[in-house]
């Protein structure tokens, strides 16, 4: 027989205890305006919270004795996802390199299409890699790369500062372009 590998854990979820959840005799109970009512019996705060047409849910079951606050469960609920979602998307946004391949004999019309997409790039926060593609006899000619690079970082300098200044590795010449603050 095989054994199993147990199961990958993701993120602890928290658990609130609501309603007939709480089996502890006292609570500490905030009411839906966000008054402190003091402490009371379970009961008593699930009576409050039956009368508003709320749910009783335990916000702080390590404390002593728990606070419980009277509150719409399924909005709350809804609100935290929101949230979490919404942090995780920021995050990822701003930390993202973005890449432009530009080639030392490359058309005006195709560099200013790549700047373009560049100038947006830089708007909505991510940094900008420029790398430049030499084949074949252009790597006998790197100032035709240098060359593009002052072009694409002339235009696009209002809004960007140069991070890292070009150089060859390679067959290839990057740049690094970030947004100026």
């Amino acid at each position: 027989m095989r054994k199993r590998s147990p199961r990958p854990q993701g993120p602890p979820t928290q658990k609130y205890r609501v309603n007939r959840q709480i089996r502890i005799p006292e609570v500490f109970l905030i009411d839906a305006e966000g008054e402190q009512r003091g402490v009371m019996s379970t009961d008593q705060a699930r009576r409050i919270a039956e009368e508003s047409g709320l749910d009783l849910v335990e916000v702080a079951p390590n404390a002593r004795p728990p606070v419980c606050r009277v509150m719409d469960f399924g909005k709350f609920k809804y609100a935290q996802k929101k949230k979490q979602r919404g942090q995780t998307g920021k995050a990822k946004a701003h930390s993202t390199l973005k890449e432009l391949r530009v080639r030392p004999a490359i058309d005006p019309h195709d560099l200013e299409y790549r700047l373009v997409q560049g100038r947006k790039f830089l708007e909505e926060g991510h940094k900008v890699q420029v790398v430049c593609i030499f084949r074949g006899r252009q790597r006998a000619h790197p100032e035709m790369g240098f060359r593009v690079m002052k072009t694409v970082a002339e235009t696009l300098g209002d809004i960007s500062k140069i991070e890292a200044h070009p150089k060859m590795n390679g067959p290839r010449m990057t740049m690094l372009l970030a947004r100026k603050s």
